[in-house]
């Protein structure tokens, strides 16, 4: 088995190069394949490997923006072991890595050997998908898509979101403004936005949901349900399918979402790299 890993700043040529095998798998590879497109559309600076094995594309790596964790796709141990050797060998420093469970505890493991550091895991994430939405508990307000009005409430809601998840993201007032710009942006109003939900632009038919926030105080009232199912039973009648991912340490979203008709697909972990030891 010949493997080979070569490495390109430019999405466009991930996405024309592994275009058959990304399309092979797009709930699973959605998350590659959005930031990809992204990045096409809005250029930042970002690092990107393609994994071969007999000429074949088997995987991808990518890091952007480059202080970001990378994201792999799933992909054999071969694979991995060579897209690490040849990440090292470029002399990338990386932060952590995330994507589908078992690809991320290889990758981390041959991290620890190649690059001299510690890994641990520092979140599981769980892929749903939905495909008949069940209908929530009836709940006062509706759904509309969110106004240039809105933008400065969701930015607060945006940062807040990503305080209490822990997650890394750009800056959130641009996030808002083109989100809402673009459509992708929903808010569930009742008397005025009591919960979001962002959606992203559909890759391969497949549309994935978030974030999705429901300040404290508006908490324990049925809107993020009310307003999950109604945007996904938009994105389902559109004849796309419909995912989003899941923290596994918050009993209450995974509950919410299997009970609206949301269905399990993969577990995903993300590793954070301790600094290497030096030589």
């Amino acid at each position: 088995m010949v493997v080979d890993v070569s490495a390109t700043g430019s999405p466009e040529r991930v996405l024309r190069d592994a275009s058959e095998f990304l399309r092979r798998d797009p709930v699973r590879h959605n998350l590659v394949l959005s930031v990809l497109q992204a990045r096409a559309t809005h250029p930042e600076l970002g690092r990107y490997w393609l994994a071969r094995l007999n000429g074949e594309v088997a995987g991808i790596v990518l890091q952007s923006p480059i202080h970001f964790q990378a994201t792999v796709t799933p992909m054999p141990a071969d694979a991995v072991h060579a897209a690490v050797e040849a990440i090292v060998e470029q002399g990338v420093a990386l932060r952590g890595v995330n994507g589908q469970a078992s690809t991320t505890a290889r990758f981390a493991g041959s991290w620890t050997e190649r690059a001299g550091c510690t890994a641990r895991p520092i979140q599981g994430q769980r892929i749903y998908e939905v495909d008949d939405v069940l209908e929530p508990v009836a709940v006062a307000g509706r759904m509309r898509p969110a106004l240039a009005s809105d933008q400065e409430l969701l930015t607060e809601w945006f940062r807040a979101f990503a305080s209490e998840t822990g997650s890394a993201g750009g800056d959130p007032a641009v996030d808002v403004e083109r989100r809402t710009a673009a459509g992708h942006l929903l808010v569930w109003d009742d008397g005025g936005p009591v919960a979001v939900a962002g959606t992203r632009q559909p890759v391969e038919a497949v549309v994935r949901v978030g974030p999705v926030y429901t300040p404290p105080t508006r908490r324990a009232r049925g809107y993020g349900s009310a307003l999950v199912a109604a945007v996904s039973r938009t994105v389902r009648a559109a004849g796309d399918r419909c995912i989003l991912y899941t923290d596994l340490g918050n009993a209450t979203s995974n509950s919410i979402y299997r009970a609206i008709g949301y269905r399990a697909v993969e577990e995903a972990l993300q590793y954070e790299f301790g600094a290497a030891r030096p030589v």
